[in-house]
């Protein structure tokens, strides 16, 4: 990222960049700020935008190969074609043999790093990860959007800011948004104007949901539960999410025990170290592998008996969690009897 920004600042450009990575918000940000540092906002004619899967390769390869109209540069933007995954011979031909009046941006959320435009324009440009930010970072950068409002924030309303919108910082500008227009007339935020205004995502509730499965509370996971589909949430949305969830956890679980770093873990399991150091670690240390094992089980149980109409689609994930909350109590009856 530093080599995009020195580039903006020298006004001395690459032909070629690509943006991909899981934070959209960083993909745009960063899109933006080379389309406004290499072409005029208003310079329509030197600057094409493609988006989406039908993109035409030959169209492209056509304009990349056209001078600028009274200008300097000609800039060609691509999001999301999945060329980067697919391939395109075109335009990894394009890649190499580009013209130096030709700027293109590329803007992918999934990349494979083995493939041929892949590695074309690693050695011809530049390739920028866009990954979720680490806590200390999303913190920082939290605290730079309050302070060009002039507000301030309270550590514990900012530790629990994080908590409820996740990573994501796109969800973390607009809680921030909303928290600013709220506070309009006082300088600082405090934890009660976070717990009023900001929304937990989805799945920070998924999250909470199994957390209370763990701890057997059997009311409120399915108080969760209840809200999320008030939300008008998908039932089977929610049981897809559930089971990525215990998933996620036996993975945490599986690696924990053979004794892997905590950053090989977030590394292959591809979840952010702070969420993964202070929520999934422990909610995983909260069940036996042969339990969550049998939790995912359950999960592709019921889903195949909503596919097959056996069960309406609510009442399967109700009896999901009504299942794995009481199994501990209804095991400690019978070995009572």
């Amino acid at each position: 990222m530093k080599r995009i920004a020195q580039d903006i600042k020298s006004g001395q450009f690459g032909n070629i960049y690509l943006l991909y990575g899981e934070e959209a918000y960083l993909r745009r940000q960063y899109r933006d700020n080379l389309k406004k540092a290499l072409v005029p906002e208003d310079d329509a004619m030197n600057c094409s935008v493609y988006a989406g899967k039908d993109i035409d390769a030959g169209e492209v390869a056509d304009i990349a190969g056209t001078m600028p109209f009274f200008a300097e540069r000609r800039v060609i933007i691509i999001e999301n074609s999945g060329w980067f995954k697919s391939g395109n011979d075109k335009i990894t031909e394009l890649v190499k043999t580009i013209p130096d009046t030709t700027y293109m941006i590329f803007v992918e959320g999934e990349v494979d790093k083995r493939g041929k435009l892949y590695k074309a324009v690693s050695a011809k440009g530049y390739a920028a990860l866009c990954e979720m930010q680490d806590e200390a970072t999303l913190k920082k950068w939290v605290l730079g959007l309050l302070k060009k409002e002039s507000k301030q924030i309270t550590p514990d309303a900012l530790n629990l800011l994080i908590d409820k919108t996740g990573t994501s910082m796109e969800n973390i500008r607009r809680e921030v948004e909303k928290l600013v227009c709220y506070k309009y007339y006082d300088e600082g935020i405090t934890a009660a104007d976070v717990e009023e205004l900001c929304i937990v995502q989805i799945q920070n509730q998924i999250f909470d949901m199994v957390e209370a499965v763990a701890q057997k509370n059997q009311k409120r996971a399915l108080e969760l539960y209840y809200n999320l589909l008030a939300l008008k949430e998908a039932p089977m949305k929610i049981l897809v999410l559930i089971a990525r969830q215990f998933h996620m956890l036996l993975q945490v679980k599986e690696m924990k025990t053979k004794g892997y770093q905590e950053s090989d873990i977030a590394s292959q399991t591809g979840l952010n170290p702070y969420f993964l150091r202070k929520k999934y670690i422990p909610q995983a240390a909260q069940f036996k592998q042969p339990q969550l094992e049998a939790a995912l089980r359950t999960c592709v149980e019921a889903e195949e008996r909503v596919k097959t109409g056996r069960m309406p689609d609510v009442l399967s994930v109700e009896l999901i969690i009504v299942g794995l909350s009481a199994e501990n109590r209804n095991r400690k009856e019978k070995e009572a009897k």
